[in-house]
């Protein structure tokens, strides 16, 4: 494999949960790390995130959708991980045209700027699992059919296939992860513009309890922060990545009831409750998922290795720790 000794790196979304997660690994690693970040108080950003180690990167607070910046800053770099979207899916519903934007239309500049001005770049773009909507079948592999159930999942694909296309087309080398449920310390849990799980940590240490929606049947998987980042390495350094499309996803399937057992056992003061379902998150919802991983495990060894009890716990024990620099506002969870 490659090393990242003295690459220079740019990260999208790098103030944001997995951008500030990969950062650390990169810069352990000898990179030259660039964090791009609007910082916007709906996004994931969170200055936080890099407070062990912000002298050791150069930390740029500017939007993917600034083409003029885009274009500086793709200049020299050998890698660019893009991670930077919106990411709710009910805000992609009541703000079409900003998800719009950010997920797809700056996709397409972003690539313009390496078309133009660094072809040698190599891409890594994190892509969602809500592309499939609701599975035919499961565990879902990257064959099952696209049929997005909300505008976020339309606008990712769209994203996903402007990557391919200019690796295909003019040889801009990339990559796309399908990501499932990731969690983690350094997670949005103030509401659920990320995920579920960090509104239900958040409400696990503030003694409130966790809602589930509907029977709580509704089947998961989930991968910890650590081996996301670990995938995203691994298929940024092997050119045998190049125009292909990998799921993330785990072995460790759970319902939400059980889910919620799990907090439990951390923490038996833990409460929980089952409530209706909302209906304008109910029409989004996509039922029972989790991912066939298969194909990244078979070409690059890749597989979860933090048990969902272990990154749980790990979890728990950070924002007990630091929950004052993540929390503010509530908001509605999409299970």
């Amino acid at each position: 494999m490659k090393s990242l000794l003295s690459k220079n790196i740019l990260i999208t979304g790098g103030l944001g949960f997995i951008g500030s997660n990969l950062a650390r690994r990169l810069v352990n690693s000898g990179a030259s790390v660039t964090l791009l970040d609007n910082l916007y108080p709906n996004y994931g950003g969170n200055l936080f995130n890099i407070n062990d180690f912000e002298d050791k990167v150069n930390v740029i607070i500017g939007d993917v959708r600034d083409s003029d910046l885009v274009n500086k800053l793709v200049k020299n770099k050998d890698y660019l991980f893009n991670l930077a979207g919106q990411t709710s899916h009910l805000d992609s519903m009541e703000n079409p045209f900003d998800d719009l934007e950010i997920n797809s239309k700056a996709q397409l500049s972003i690539l313009e700027a390496c078309k133009n001005y660094n072809t040698d770049i190599k891409i890594v773009f994190t892509s969602t699992r809500q592309i499939y909507g609701k599975p035919d079948y499961l565990p879902v592999d990257e064959t099952h059919s696209i049929k997005p159930v909300d505008v976020n999942g339309i606008n990712k694909y769209s994203g996903e296939s402007f990557h391919t296309l200019y690796n295909h087309i003019y040889g801009i080398k990339s990559a796309i992860l399908r990501l499932t449920n990731t969690y983690g310390p350094g997670m949005r849990i103030k509401d659920s513009r990320q995920t579920f799980l960090g509104v239900w940590i958040r409400n696990a240490l503030k003694s409130e309890p966790l809602l589930i929606y509907g029977d709580g049947l509704q089947l998961r998987d989930f991968n910890y922060v650590d081996d996301v980042v670990d995938a995203l390495l691994l298929v940024a350094l092997d050119d045998e990545s190049n125009g292909d499309i990998f799921n993330l996803g785990s072995d460790q399937v759970v319902n939400l009831v059980d889910l919620s057992k799990i907090f439990r056992d951390i923490n038996p003061e833990i409460e929980t409750r089952l409530v209706k379902f909302p209906d304008k998150l109910k029409k989004i919802d996509i039922g029972d998922y989790y991912g066939n991983f298969s194909k990244i495990n078979n070409k690059f060894k890749w597989k979860p290795k933090v048990s969902l009890e272990e990154g749980l716990r790990v979890s728990l024990a950070y924002y007990g720790k630091n929950l004052n620099y993540f929390l503010e506002n509530k908001n509605d969870l999409l299970q």
